[in-house]
């Protein structure tokens, strides 16, 4: 399988070049990505579990999935594809926030993102992929964030830092 490359950008996210996903992460090179998250009618949040075998955050509860962009395909063509590799199901999706963030991790990894928030609208059962995710649950967003205030460890680094910064985004009943 041919390595994945991640999309470099400037702090302007203008793309400035291509590079293999490992090493844009081993050099924590800013590079594009998105997080969508899903509601279901009772205004839930749709998480996900990493799965345990992932090269960083295994095991992590996160939002509804992220990734990156390939070269040439818009934040919501990407998000649509990636929703449907991890979680079985496609929705239309819409912009909302972007945001930078850093984050290093244990394993010498550092996550430099120019990430794309992009939120859906779902409530069905999704048909999770085991290698990329090993649960899911609907959870109220203020439970999310006093959960991530009392159990910080239990939860992605972009996810806490969307929910910090850009909670008021993210919450359609505010």
């Amino acid at each position: 399988m041919k390595e994945e490359k991640v999309i470099l950008v400037n702090e302007q996210d203008e793309q400035i070049g291509l590079m293999p996903k490992m090493e844009a992460h081993e050099k924590a090179l800013l590079h594009r990505a998105f997080s969508v998250f899903i509601f279901n009618r009772n205004n839930e949040l749709m998480l996900q579990q990493r799965a345990l075998d992932k090269y960083h955050s295994p095991g992590l509860w996160t939002n509804t999935c992220c990734s990156h962009q390939r070269d040439g395909e818009s934040n919501i063509e990407a998000g649509k594809r990636r929703l449907q590799e991890e979680m079985g199901f496609v929705v239309d999706l819409k912009e909302s926030i972007s945001f930078i963030y850093k984050a290093p991790f244990d394993n010498g990894l550092t996550e430099h993102e120019y990430d794309h928030v992009l939120l859906g609208n779902y409530d069905g059962t999704p048909e999770i992929n085991p290698e990329e995710v090993a649960d899911w649950k609907w959870m109220p967003l203020e439970e999310v964030k006093v959960d991530i205030s009392l159990h910080p460890e239990r939860y992605t680094a972009w996810f806490k830092v969307i929910f910090d910064k850009f909670y008021q985004h993210i919450n359609v009943n505010s």
